[in-house]
């Protein structure tokens, strides 16, 4: 049963690359996103566009797109031939019709909301933003700490330049999440990961010091997190206060986890000093 559910997470993860590589700007995040959470540290990637495919690549993925549709006429609950469709079609550039898959799996899947993140990301490339609200709902109806469709409802209010909405949005995320801790001693929403989203929204409206406060706010709350020491540098960096971000990025390598402290180097990038402050550090290579 655990290999099944790793296997099925780590399709899910491959799709949400494919959709970024394929469709370009689909969810186009500042850097601060990479920080929202330690275990989804996603590398940038590159790739050809779908519209630049061979012809016989192009047959190739017809035919296998048929092979499913077939398999689907006598098994329309066939999760592993609805996966490979939404693969197939995101290769072909048909985003409508991985749209179609995706939404049968979310409703074969209800408890697995990440199917439904993908239904609404794609909705919300193809302009049908009440689709994807809709989607973004159904999830925090049931679970309102979910980072992934708070994060996509935030892209989508940006979008269409609500950032308002994004802000209060977030802002009631937190509520939630502070009242369920006073009730019960524990909240399964992860406040700083909210703050951190919150954050990064008032820094795409270049608000710097709401972000920075915030950030202050949740390294006094979490010292041994990495995560918003990170986010500060980066806020910094962004607004070309390098000497100032310099610190905050050595004292970020030096709380994370070894699996993360060159892609974290790599950011400070823009602080040409840094590795002359800081003592080599050994990184665990990953295997994916």
């Amino acid at each position: 049963m655990a290999g099944s559910q790793q296997k099925r997470n780590r399709w899910l993860y491959l799709v949400l690359l494919l959709m970024l590589v394929v469709f370009l700007g689909f969810w186009t995040l500042p850097l601060i996103t990479a920080v929202l959470q330690e275990n989804q540290f996603v590398g940038r990637t590159t790739a050809e566009s779908s519209l630049n495919l061979s012809q016989e690549k192009q047959t190739e993925l017809e035919t296998e797109a048929k092979g499913y549709q077939l398999v689907l006429q006598r098994e329309p609950g066939n999760a592993t031939a609805l996966r490979g469709l939404v693969e197939v079609r995101l290769q072909q550039g048909d985003l409508q019709g991985a749209i179609e898959s995706l939404e049968k799996l979310a409703q074969l899947n209800p408890q697995q909301t990440d199917y439904l993140v993908l239904v609404a990301q794609a909705k919300q490339q193809v302009g049908d933003y009440e689709g994807a609200a809709q989607a973004y709902k159904t999830i925090l109806a049931s679970k309102p700490g979910d980072i992934n469709a708070l994060q996509g409802m935030v892209n989508l209010f940006l979008a269409q330049n609500r950032p308002e909405a994004a802000i209060g949005l977030l802002q009631d995320a937190l509520k939630t999440a502070t009242q369920a801790e006073n009730v019960n001693g524990a909240s399964t929403i992860d406040p700083t990961a909210l703050e951190l989203l919150l954050g990064q929204v008032y820094a795409s409206q270049q608000r710097y010091a709401e972000a920075i406060a915030v950030y202050d706010r949740a390294i006094e709350e979490n010292e041994d997190d990495f995560r918003p020491v990170l986010a500060k540098a980066l806020v910094l960096q962004q607004q070309g206060k390098i000497q100032e971000a310099k610190p905050l990025f050595t004292t970020a390598i030096s709380l994370a986890p070894s699996k993360y402290k060159d892609q974290i180097k790599q950011m400070a990038t823009n602080s040409p000093d840094l590795e002359t402050q800081t003592e080599p550090l050994e990184t665990e290579t990953e295997v994916q």
